[in-house]
């Protein structure tokens, strides 16, 4: 029995998803439950389990995009792989003869293209983004040659037949529907139907072995000159493959690889960001002598009782969730002609990782706990370290928040997060001269950036905004009571 390893769904916006690392080898034994490989879309990360047990066939390498729904996997099972074993045995027995024909059931020898197929009546084209099999490879009908890519979907094509591959659009080259990006060559080099394991070159061994029974075949003389004949053709009409070329280049002073799909993403959001939304940044300081004292002298008994230490981030929370009670027009959003205004205080925060930035969502803040809120972000963080993130993470937030400040940043312009109309900029806490009450003394500074929709929030209400932060982190002691 064969399972199949696919692409999931996750989410109606996501149409793709990169194979980012495969946890067990091709022809590993593994059990059902065992994480099989790492997933990662423009959005999450996420872990496929294998749902039975068996020996593993990998079709995708690590580092390929490939569509929702694509087999990437199989899972054969020891009992039917025991079953199937002595299948080859009988190819040298006289008898043979009869079943002989099944390896290589192409009607008639000659060339089948493989055509760019229609994607809907607006796509008029398409990428040639990865080819799965290099040029002169000998192929199998229905295994996967090429991912091509048009501007709304991902596509796999299978092959029309089996024989050899010509490969005559190479990766990167934008075509016409309806071109014709290779070629198989039917009857130059005949290969089992189920094609072998990718990490086993052993394994077409048998196709040689048919050739004396095919040999008596009527038409004996041309089967040869097809196995001969193409070989100089491939050269001849082809560049060098594909497949030579390397996914990273480096000349020793540059090196180009391609983007991430998360990354990609991040890029396209911002830009469109800045693109959609009238962007204005104000500025404040802030005092910090008053939170840094309350935190160290209810640290310990904090701890103690809830298991967690109680860190800036959720003072800051509750800053930004007090403002936007006061002044509401920051929590809505503009969609077309129309304002929405939220009356819930979902707020985003941004959280960096290896594998680039994530902006979770801490729900219903005004209903939680400083406690509730320092064990929501502790989740969160370990989730994005493990790629454990998920879409209902990022989805619904009202407002959010970016600690620059984390990495020494001292100032900043924090870019929105669409559809929100607000994000706040928190940076590095810095000793510095201010003047108290006539003197100048030295106090824990931090330097806040409100980057607004200034198409919906006007510069006053920015403004009274930003102070309302400011003057609730500088009398943290009634943000406390709710402890």
């Amino acid at each position: 029995m064969t399972t199949e390893v696919k692409i999931p769904a996750s989410g109606e916006s996501v149409t793709s998803a990169n194979v980012a690392r495969w946890h067990k080898k091709n022809g590993d034994s593994v059990r059902v439950g065992e994480v099989l490989v790492t997933l990662e879309t423009d959005k999450v990360s996420t872990e496929l389990e294998a749902s039975a047990d068996g020996t593993l066939e990998i079709l995708v390498n690590e580092g390929e995009e490939v569509a929702i729904g694509t087999l990437i996997a199989r899972i054969q099972s020891h009992a039917a792989q025991s079953f199937a074993a002595p299948a080859p045995v009988p190819v040298s027995a006289p008898s043979a003869a009869v079943s002989a024909p099944a390896p290589s059931a192409q009607p008639v020898a000659g060339p089948v293209d493989l055509i760019v197929p229609a994607s809907g009546e607006s796509i008029t084209s398409a990428n040639v983004a990865s080819w799965r099999r290099n040029d002169g490879d000998s192929v199998a009908k229905g295994e996967v040659l090429v991912l091509i890519e048009t501007d709304k979907v991902s596509n796999e094509l299978e092959s029309p037949a089996t024989g050899r591959l010509k490969i005559l659009v190479p990766e990167g080259e934008e075509v016409s529907i309806g071109t014709a990006i290779a070629r198989i060559e039917v009857g130059a080099a005949p290969v089992p139907e189920h094609r072998p394991l990718p990490a086993n070159p052993p394994a077409p061994a048998p196709a040689p072995a048919l050739s004396p029974t095919v040999a008596p075949a009527p038409t004996p003389a041309p089967a040869t000159a097809a196995v001969q004949s193409p070989k100089p053709d491939f050269t001849a009409l082809s560049a060098p493959s594909p497949r030579e070329t390397p996914a990273v280049i480096s000349d020793g002073r540059t090196t180009r690889r391609k983007m991430s799909m998360l990354r990609r993403k991040i890029a396209t959001h911002l830009v469109n960001a800045q693109q959609t939304a009238a962007i204005l940044t104000t500025f404040n300081e802030v005092d910090m002598s008053a939170v840094m004292d309350l935190r160290k002298s209810v640290q310990d008994e904090f701890v103690k009782k809830h298991g967690v230490k109680l860190g800036f981030m959720s003072f800051f929370i509750k800053a930004v969730t007090q403002a936007l009670k006061d002044v509401p027009s920051i929590n809505g959003r503009i969609e077309g002609n129309d304002v929405i205004q939220n009356h819930f205080y979902d707020i985003g925060v941004a959280i960096g990782s290896e594998k680039g930035l994530f902006v979770p969502v801490i729900r219903d803040t005004d209903q939680k706990s400083f406690a509730q809120l320092e064990k929501d972000i502790l989740d969160y963080a370990t989730k994005a370290r493990d790629g454990k993130i998920t879409i209902d993470d990022l989805q619904g937030g009202v407002f959010s928040i970016s600690n620059g400040g984390t990495y020494g940043s001292l100032l900043s312009t924090p870019i929105l997060n669409p559809p929100q109309s607000g994000i706040l900029g928190m940076h590095t806490i810095q000793q510095r001269p201010v003047a108290l009450n006539g003197q100048v003394v030295i106090r824990p500074m931090m330097y806040l950036a409100l980057s607004y929709d200034h198409r919906l929030v006007d510069g006053k209400e920015a403004v009274t905004f930003l102070i309302r932060i400011k003057d609730c982190l500088e009398s943290p002691a009634r943000l406390m009571l709710e402890m």
